[in-house]
């Protein structure tokens, strides 16, 4: 990654907020040149109950978020963190989902636009047994940076699968890539071609 990127990663109460599941917690990391240069990192109070087996699954607990910061707050702190800066999550239609959900309950504008790690992946190890975080980092013998299903591990897990990707992207998909210096640009075109 030659240019700055933010990778980002929700943990949530549920599936989809359209059913009415609610971030739990969120990070973002920058990324530029290739490395983690700065990141952000909340749990989130936004009032809802944690179901058992979400519990169990992201070890964020309902004790936990009634020690947490507001929801508004939290998400007001990261629109001021992530500003313009291209945006990739594993799995970027989840991500996108509760991004802009949460953002219009703070009245932000939302944003569209996010690369998706996982869609990149599927392309670059297509004999992965499957394509979700976990499965991917041990079959590219990248380092597991926490527990998965926690915001901050999961995103600086992404930002090394993104940096392999990357490096994969350039040497096995060269004839593939826009002619253009700007990396988001040649990742939208094989992620979304």
């Amino acid at each position: 990654m030659s240019e700055t990127v933010i990778v980002i990663d929700f943990e949530t109460t549920g599936l989809s907020p359209e059913q009415g599941a609610r971030a739990t917690e969120v990070a973002a990391v920058v990324v530029s040149n290739g490395a983690i240069v700065d990141r952000f990192q909340s749990l989130m109070n936004a009032g809802v109950h944690i179901p058992p087996f979400i519990e169990a699954l992201t070890g964020i607990s309902n004790r936990m978020i009634r020690q947490a910061p507001g929801a508004a707050a939290v998400m007001g702190e990261l629109a001021g963190f992530i500003g313009e800066i291209p945006l990739v999550a594993h799995n970027a239609a989840f991500d996108r989902k509760f991004l802009q959900a949460e953002l219009q309950r703070i009245g932000h504008p939302q944003r569209a636009m996010m690369l998706c790690s996982m869609r990149m992946a599927r392309r670059i190890y297509p004999t992965a047994a499957n394509h979700q975080l976990a499965t991917l980092v041990r079959h590219a013998r990248l380092a597991e940076t926490g527990p998965y299903h926690r915001a901050l591990a999961d995103a600086e897990m992404t930002a090394g699968l993104c940096r392999l990707c990357l490096q994969r992207h350039s040497r096995h998909y060269l004839p593939f890539l826009t002619m253009s210096c700007n990396p988001a640009r040649s990742l939208l075109y094989m992620v979304y071609a």
